[in-house]
């Protein structure tokens, strides 16, 4: 009797052990898809993660620049406005040279 017994529990064992490599490899890719998707999520998240933090750099960059236009602007119109002064004082200064020289012009003639 000890070797049917041995025989059925060998069988038994070998109808578990074949069982158990076919239902392996069907559950392994199904975990490696799984685990790859999770894989590519996470990248794809990092990837989105990395992008926004790169356009929230570049807007402040660029609220910067235009912070720098505006204060360049500032001082060019300034500028302007000192050069037209300049130019105003020199004008009339000049006039006066010229009215000068030709009141003199006439007191010499006259």
């Amino acid at each position: 009797m000890s070797k049917p017994i041995l025989l059925v529990f060998l069988l038994v064992i070998l109808i578990v052990t074949s069982q158990f490599e076919w239902r392996q490899p069907l559950v392994e890719p199904d975990a490696a898809a799984t685990s790859s998707s999770q894989k590519q999520k996470q990248i794809s998240d990092r990837e989105e993660a990395v992008k926004e933090k790169i356009i929230v750099s570049q807007e402040r960059h660029i609220q910067r620049l235009n912070e720098l236009v505006k204060s360049l602007q500032l001082q060019l119109l300034q500028c302007k406005g000192e050069n037209e002064t300049q130019n105003a004082t020199k004008s009339s200064h000049l006039n006066t040279l010229h009215i000068d020289k030709v009141e003199r012009e006439q007191i010499f003639q006259g």
